[in-house]
């Protein structure tokens, strides 16, 4: 296997997951996925403000990706579930890392804005 993976070239394939895991979707999925398996409409009503055209696109694209498994259960009606797969899970602390921080500094960040339109504006 290829270790000489760097995401700062053009075609390196790890650009593609940085990107896939900085999607604006992908990391409420996870937080939404770490208690365990839900069905899409928890999942939905967990992650406020996202359409169910977009997360069904970014629950395949996870899916694909190997960090999330769709069950599908053979019961009338039918049942799915989302969850976490054990590489999926691997990405739980480096998101919770990056929650916490941005949402310890938000403040800070709000204020910097207003301060820089504010620059800008005068």
């Amino acid at each position: 296997m290829d270790t000489d993976f760097d995401v700062l070239k053009v075609d390196c394939p790890s650009r593609v997951v940085l990107q896939r895991i900085g999607d604006k979707w992908a990391p409420l999925v996870f937080q939404a996925l770490k208690g365990g398996p839900l069905r899409f409409s928890r999942v939905r009503s967990t992650i406020q403000g996202v359409t169910p055209k977009v997360l069904t696109q970014t629950l395949r694209t996870l899916e694909r990706d190997g960090l999330v498994r769709r069950t599908v259960f053979a019961e009338i009606p039918p049942r799915v579930e989302y969850e976490l797969t054990p590489l999926g899970l691997t990405l739980l602390a480096p998101l919770d890392a990056v929650r916490t921080w941005a949402e310890g500094n938000a403040a800070q960040i709000l204020a910097a804005r207003d301060d820089y339109d504010e620059r800008q504006a005068g």
